[in-house]
């Protein structure tokens, strides 16, 4: 019976896809035909062309020169992506999206997509307790599902066979999905042999496409969790780190205390302490000239605070971020990470929040808290293990998304060449399937669907962190309150009856001793009177 239930997950597994690597896919003759067009099931067509949802197309990738940060041409599976793994794909018409256009655009909901909806982000200390826990258990849950749309590579194209012949991939769960690509889009280039890399490469850090890769990896990971909890509703909160002194969100009933024994793992009251960390090995990889094979690798690691504080003096300021909000061009210079007076360079951290210079050997802004968390995340290939970074991508997010709104720079402020190789305006973003071009993210979150708490005007500030947290929390308890009314209002009924027939009896034993002193008339009288007052009495 077991190994039949087994056959019939396997069988559900293998129905399904959507991105890196779409199951579909990720076959032998998906690598030898190029070609990734999958059947939408509402209407059996590849890309659900006969519903008008998309059609199958041979891709275009840029052709625009690249920085010399990387010399090499046509080692690396990344060049140029998707093309060395697919040069045909779906492109979907409309608000329809997704790997066969059997999904929405972000922002958009419903059957046929026509129905725009704006979620908010909220920070995570002013969460209720229930909404906090519910996080949590999302984040559990993603880190023991296994993914149904998603498969990783664990093997280059070129051990796949230059037919497909070896396809090497492999199921993963839906949180280590996404460790895996920041991984993957990160992980230095190999050159052939054990231990011959390219380290000056990475497809989403140190240039232009470090804000728009890390927002579509954020909104494809809230995606990801509602169709995991069918809780569509689900936004990323996010953690305000301004002026903090500490990690306020290390707490066992957030993202883990520090543990009493060992200051380097998380407490055992935290259910992240049982979680196994993976792609952490980046030099073990490159001296086997291996991928990551997402297999685990040992605990978390966090240790906050206790971190080289030469690297790192403080966490940013309030005055920081409002620096940096201020600084008018995206990019300048050779846009890498000693690019000065650049808005990029300058929140990414390489370059100071008082000057706007770079400053080699330090850490700023965003890489600060990723060396303040002195652990799995201060390692940029490993550091999405750690659920803090979620928390702190969604801030760093909220501070692009307020220096869009501040300057509206047109998508032509965006660089459209020379930056390093995978940053360019036109470079489709490693690995996303369906393919999300980096100037397309060079704008508002208004257009996908989203909003940050801290950024609404005050009247929805306040429906949005102080109503909304008290009616949920209500909500949650709704059935207690009612039982308690309930119980009241008969407890009041019956301590009202009581009292009633207790006077009745007192004044039953007035009209009788009146009744023994002054004869028959009287009696009546007084009993009248009495009747009376009782009644203005109630």
């Amino acid at each position: 019976m077991r190994s039949l239930c087994l056959l019939v997950l396997l069988l559900v597994l293998l129905d399904c896809g959507l991105c890196q690597f779409p199951r579909p896919c990720a076959t032998s003759e998906g690598l030898r035909t190029k070609e990734c067009c999958p059947v939408w099931e509402g209407d059996g067509s590849a890309c659900g062309a006969l519903s008008g949802r998309g059609f199958c197309t041979e891709v275009e990738v840029s052709d625009e020169p690249y920085g010399p940060q990387y010399p090499h041409r046509g080692i690396d599976d990344r060049e140029r992506w998707p093309t060395t793994f697919f040069n045909r794909t779906c492109r979907c018409a409309g608000n329809y999206g997704g790997f066969n256009c059997g999904e929405c655009r972000f922002g958009y909901r419903g059957g046929n997509c026509a129905e725009y909806r704006e979620s908010v982000r909220r920070n995570i200390l002013t969460l209720s307790t229930a909404e906090q826990q519910k996080f949590i258990s999302y984040l559990n849950l993603a880190k023991n599902t296994v993914n149904r749309d998603y498969v990783i590579s664990t093997g280059t194209r070129a051990e796949m066979g230059a037919d497909g012949e070896n396809p090497m991939f492999s199921d993963i769960n839906s949180y280590d999905l996404f460790v895996w690509m920041h991984y993957y889009v990160s992980r230095d280039a190999f050159l052939g042999g054990p231990g011959n890399v390219w380290r000056d490469i990475d497809f989403a850090h140190e240039s232009a496409a470090f804000l728009p890769w890390h927002r579509v990896f954020l909104l494809h990971w809230e995606n990801e969790i509602r169709k995991l909890t069918g809780d569509f509703n689900f936004t990323i909160p996010y953690w305000d780190w301004r002026n903090a002194q500490s990690c306020e969100v290390c707490t066992d009933a957030l993202m883990g205390a520090r543990n009493a024994l060992n200051p380097n793992l998380i407490s055992p009251a935290s259910v992240f302490s049982s979680w196994k960390v993976i792609c952490t090995q980046p030099e073990e990889y490159n001296s086997r000239e291996a991928l990551c094979n997402a297999t685990g690798e040992g605990p978390l690691l966090r240790n906050p605070g206790n971190h080289d504080t030469n690297r790192v003096q403080r966490l940013p300021s309030a005055a920081d971020v409002d620096f940096v909000v201020n600084l008018s061009q995206y990019e300048t210079g050779a846009m890498d990470r000693f690019s000065n007076m650049s808005f990029r360079n300058v929140l990414e951290g390489f370059a100071s929040p008082t000057t706007g210079l770079a400053v080699p050997g330090q850490s700023t802004m965003h890489n600060a808290l990723h060396v303040f968390m002195n652990g799995t995340m201060s390692s940029v290939q490993g550091s999405a293990n750690d659920p803090v970074f979620l928390l702190h991508h969604a801030f760093i997010d909220s501070i692009y998304e307020r220096w869009l709104r501040t300057h509206q720079p047109p998508r032509s402020n965006y660089p459209r060449a020379n930056a390093p190789i995978g940053h360019n305006e036109g470079y489709y973003m490693v690995p996303f399937m369906p393919l999300y071009r980096n100037g397309e993210y060079f704008i508002t979150n208004k257009n996908l669907g989203y909003e940050y708490a801290y950024l609404l005007d005050p009247g929805q500030r306040f429906v949005q962190e102080v109503l909304t947290p008290y009616l949920e929390q209500a909500q949650q308890i709704w059935q207690w309150l009612l039982g308690a009314g309930l119980f009241g209002a008969v407890l009041a009924v019956l301590i009202v009856s009581v009292f009633i027939a207790a006077r009745r009896k007192m004044k039953h034993g007035q009209r009788k001793k009146r009744a023994s002193s002054f004869g028959e008339r009287q009696p009546l009288l007084q009993s009248s009177s009495e009747e009376g007052s009782y009644q203005t009495h109630l």
